[in-house]
């Protein structure tokens, strides 16, 4: 062993071997296992990472000999510092401290659209057999390594709003009449979509249960887009009054109670909102003109809320 070490210090050179090295910038590197260490060192010196594989094999052996912790280099997708030695690169490869990529999942989208994004991230391998059910995916950031499955990532996905919502329904509100996962996913799904300001999911989620108390129809918008678009994104164009006369288990101006089913996959935060309602009266609630809602607890109340409303859209139509 001694002899080896001696060969190889020979070769490269003590300072050769700590000094920095020749990598202009910093890069990221696909560095495989096939084809052992002669493979990997070419690959190296191809990316500008070192001098030459006979350089790295050595640095291999002087490292190995010198106990400098694992002696399996792993495979994988590394970023490399500019000007990286020797020394330092075969300890990174040693490390097995990867490139970690992210894919990060806006709150309200469907389904459709959440694979979309998964097919579209070329980071990730592998294809997606089947349209995951709407309402089964948790928006979130997911951190990966390079061509992890697609498949897989759906079924993370998955995992993560099944342990969320049971997490979260089990916190709710004593008197929040739940009859399942599904429904809370659902009325979720509705609150999530009604607002984009984070501070009205509570009162968005309360006059909801309110109309389902009384009996009334929830009237959602975004229900009647979910059915003519099939979730797969916006609508591009008011509503009309046939839109809202459309024939479906999910139209909530036709039926009583909760849709079919979920129209989007809700984040954390509309859940919560649906778990732990605000505690109000309100009945009705309508665009207010700033991004926000005007909310009413009576017809009337209402009406004069949306007449602001009109004559704001008016006015901005001018």
């Amino acid at each position: 062993m001694a002899i080896l070490v001696a060969a190889a210090l020979a070769w490269v050179g003590y300072h050769r071997y700590v000094d920095p090295g020749p990598l202009a910038q910093d890069s990221i590197v696909v560095v495989s296992s096939r084809g052992g260490l002669q493979a990997m060192g070419q690959t190296l010196a191809e990316a500008g990472v070192v001098r030459g594989d006979i350089d790295f094999i050595a640095a291999v052996r002087i490292s190995s000999a010198l106990g400098m912790g694992s002696q399996v280099l792993k495979p994988g997708e590394y970023a490399f510092p500019a000007h990286v030695s020797l020394k330092d690169t075969v300890a990174l490869l040693r490390s097995g401290k990867t490139v970690v990529h992210r894919l990060t999942i806006p709150e309200g989208l469907t389904s459709a659209q959440i694979v979309a994004l998964i097919e579209a991230e070329p980071a990730l391998s592998g294809t997606i057999k089947d349209k995951p059910a709407e309402g089964s995916l948790l928006p979130e950031t997911y951190f990966f390594g390079l061509n992890y499955g697609r498949a897989q990532m759906v079924e993370r996905m998955q995992a993560a709003m099944r342990k969320t919502v049971d997490e979260i329904r089990q916190a709710r509100a004593p008197d929040v009449a739940l009859k399942s996962p599904q429904e809370m996913v659902t009325l979720a799904s509705l609150v999530e979509k009604e607002t984009g300001v984070p501070a009205e999911r509570p009162h968005i989620a309360a006059v909801f249960y309110n109309r389902l108390k009384q009996g009334m129809r929830l009237q959602s918008d975004p229900t009647v887009i979910y059915i003519l678009t099939n979730g797969a994104g916006p609508l591009g164009r008011p509503l009309t009054h046939a839109d809202l006369a459309v024939d479906s288990p999910y139209n909530t101006y036709k039926i009583t109670g909760l849709p079919a089913g979920p129209i989007a996959n809700p984040g954390r935060e509309a859940l919560r909102a649906v778990a732990n309602p605000l505690v109000s009266d309100d009945l009705y609630f309508v665009a207010d003109g700033s991004g926000g809602h005007a909310f009413a607890a009576t017809l009337a109340e209402h009406n004069r809320n949306v007449d602001k409303w009109r004559d704001l859209r008016e006015k901005a139509q001018r």
